[in-house]
């Protein structure tokens, strides 16, 4: 399954519609503006919000938070003893944990599970300006799920560029 998804994306306050290969919207990013932390919902096209993504107050680090129906499902961080600066933890619930790098800020990642690939980030497949792709490797894989840490990933490298 791959998704079209517009850079914009990361304005607060903004809606913007992620679209299927076929050019039918399937989630709405709802930004949230207003608000003392940065906040997104993804929802369906019926307006049912299938993920809460919220940073973390009060961290040391710069911490996302993945809900869905007000449980959390995952937090995201930066590797603290990570030599590439591109490389995030992924720490769901259940104890396991999914692995996101490669060039985040140029949009060219990957998001993996004990070593097998889940999902590919990447504009090099898109020839619309500002859109990356999200490809959903495995059947089996959460969509909702892979964009919100794709979001996530992508707002904290953001952060991350403009505190530098």
């Amino acid at each position: 399954m791959r998704f079209l998804v517009r850079d914009r994306l990361l304005g607060f306050g903004d809606d913007y519609w992620i679209e299927d290969e076929h050019g039918s919207k399937v989630f709405l990013v709802d930004g949230k503006a207003m608000r003392l932390r940065d906040t997104f919902e993804i929802k369906d096209t019926r307006g049912r919000v299938l993920i809460d993504i919220h940073q973390k107050m009060f961290s040391l680090r710069d911490t996302m938070v993945i809900e869905r129906d007000g449980d959390t499902l995952a937090t995201i961080r930066r590797k603290r003893l990570s030599l590439l600066r591109n490389h995030y933890r992924v720490s769901l619930t259940d104890g396991t944990e999914l692995d996101v790098s490669g060039k985040i800020l140029d949009r060219e990642f990957a998001v993996e599970y004990d070593g097998e690939l889940l999902a590919v980030i990447s504009r090099r497949w898109l020839h619309v300006r500002e859109t990356y792709g999200v490809d959903v490797v495995r059947d089996d894989a959460d969509p909702a799920l892979l964009i919100a840490v794709a979001v996530c990933v992508i707002h904290l490298a953001e952060k991350e560029r403009e505190g530098d």
